[in-house]
């Protein structure tokens, strides 16, 4: 890795004729006529104004800037800066009095040693070197001939390698489009002068947030106690300082060709059809932050914005069975807790997606993590089964019995369709022959624990696109859940096991 001091010697900033450039500073305006260092560009206030940005799910914000010009008439550059550096060019818009845009231009090569030295091939620079015994300082002129993994200069008649050599680097001045800061620069056609306020709008890239809810379970009381944070991020290269926070719960469409789904995954059971007590925009509900709020680069952000307590919940015991396939070990069913964010079940809310993390209290009375699980955008009024774990104690043994060929006598063998062809109606009748198979399952429920408790078993893999799967024969009642699935609740007494037995009559 190599190391070059570098100091920067900056020019007066030359201005292109006919057109005056006026350099705005956050509300404060005011011309320069000459650049700074780079070393005070950090130190600089920030040149926003009043400020706003509306963050989506899904890596997007709106950014709306009012600040106040100070423009001339005729044709004037102005600058932006303090921008986001994941700004959308493309996207930008100002709205300023008596003022059109002719062309705008958004640097993005920000001031850094590499970047600097990588602009300054073929230009000649200054190396400074320090006798290390006396501090004396000796100065020669260099041209810079490469800075590929390593800086090459000629220097008189002979040809060095800055690495490692203690070289100090002078730069004349500050190359052309090589910012400090991420810069807007804006060409205006003004029919009047005068400071006025323009609002710059663009979409960034570079701001996400999602909801964490913190779930504290009471399962003798039947109650959970639910807040929720939202949890900012900003990593646009940009600090927003005392912004106005709007937060979207929905990912919009935006466009993107980089083949990523937005989808997340929800234990939705039931979606609810509450409204909930929240502003909406189109399809999307709205969350603002109370106040205003800086929003530094890299950094993550924790706002409360839901406290619920003694809302309805129980926990529950599920196994999936995937096929019809058994295991040779037992298998653990999973922990699952089930509430409502319904009104009339205490939560009473539409929950953005996120994270829910579950606590339950010990014998002790200390909360205790006991699992997490994401949901996506949940609205008000729906049933959730969110699973926290695998139970220790509760354990299901899926076995295939016997798997038959049964007759097709057994079976539908004709089809009848009435069908009109130019307006004659006739009955057509087919025979088929079709093969059909009965397989029977058994699943083995255990239960270690001190308590009886009921399993929502779960066989999936019932329909292929036949559509015409049978349950001829059940040990105990179940329930069609979808085509594909039938779910039996299984009660298991303490220190106990059942056995469920079913028949299944398919294609397949």
């Amino acid at each position: 890795m190599r190391r070059i001091a570098t100091i920067l010697a900056l020019p007066l900033l030359v201005q292109p004729a006919g057109i005056a450039s006026a350099q705005q500073a956050g509300g404060q305006g005011g011309a320069q006529a000459s650049g700074q260092a780079s070393g005070q560009a950090s130190a600089q206030a920030s040149a926003q104004g009043d400020v706003s940005v509306t963050i989506y799910n899904n890596d997007l914000a709106l950014v709306q800037d009012v600040r106040q010009l100070g423009l001339t008439k005729g044709l004037v550059r102005q600058e932006f800066p303090d921008v986001s550096a994941n700004i959308r060019p493309e996207t930008v818009t100002l709205n300023v009095a008596d003022a059109g845009i002719v062309e705008q231009n958004f640097d993005y090569d920000l001031l850094s040693p590499d970047k600097l030295m990588d602009k300054a091939v073929g230009q000649t620079v200054t190396l400074v070197h320090t006798n290390p015994a006396t501090g004396a300082e000796t100065r020669e002129q260099a041209t810079v001939l490469a800075n590929n993994g390593g800086t090459i200069v000629r220097v008189g008649e002979r040809i060095e390698v800055l690495e490692g050599s203690g070289a100090r680097v002078v730069f004349p001045s500050l190359p052309a489009n090589l910012r400090a800061r991420p810069t807007l620069s804006v060409t205006l056609d003004s029919t009047r002068g005068g400071t006025r306020p323009a609002t710059l709008s663009y979409l960034s890239k570079g701001f996400s947030w999602k909801a964490d809810y913190v779930a504290l379970f009471d399962e003798s009381a039947g109650k959970i106690d639910v807040q929720g944070w939202v949890t900012l991020n900003n990593t646009s290269g940009t600090t927003f300082e005392r912004a106005g926070v709007l937060l979207v719960a929905g990912a919009v469409g935006k466009g993107s060709d980089d083949g990523q789904s937005d989808y997340q995954p929800s234990p939705m059971v039931r979606a609810g059809t509450q409204s909930a007590p929240r502003e909406t925009l189109g399809d999307f509900y709205l969350y603002p932050i109370k106040g205003r709020t800086t929003l530094a680069n890299a950094q993550q952000k924790q706002v409360g914005f839901l406290d619920v307590h003694g809302a309805s919940a129980a926990k529950v015991y599920q196994f999936r069975n995937a096929g019809f396939e058994g295991s040779d070990d037992p298998q653990s069913a999973a922990s699952v807790l089930r509430f409502s964010t319904a009104r009339e079940a205490g939560l009473g809310d539409a929950l953005p997606a996120g994270t829910v993390r579950v606590y339950m209290k010990d014998a002790r009375g200390q909360p205790q993590f006991i699992g997490e699980n994401a949901i996506g955008h949940t609205p008000m009024g729906s049933d959730l089964a969110l699973k926290t774990g695998d139970a220790f104690d509760v354990k299901v043994k899926p076995t295939v019995e016997k798997r038959e060929r049964i007759s097709s006598s057994e079976w539908e063998r004709t089809a009848r369709w009435r069908i009109t062809t130019n307006g004659k109606t006739e009955d057509v009748t087919v025979e088929r022959q079709r093969e059909f198979w009965r397989t029977t399952m058994t699943y083995k429920v255990s239960n270690a624990k001190p308590q009886p408790v009921t399993v929502d078993l779960i066989q999936a893999g019932l329909d292929g696109w036949w559509h015409d799967s049978r349950v001829p024969s059940e040990s105990l009642p179940g329930k069609q859940r979808s085509l594909d699935e039938r779910v039996w609740q299984v009660p298991v007494p303490a220190n106990g096991e059942t056995v469920l037995t079913v028949q299944f009559d398919t294609r397949y």
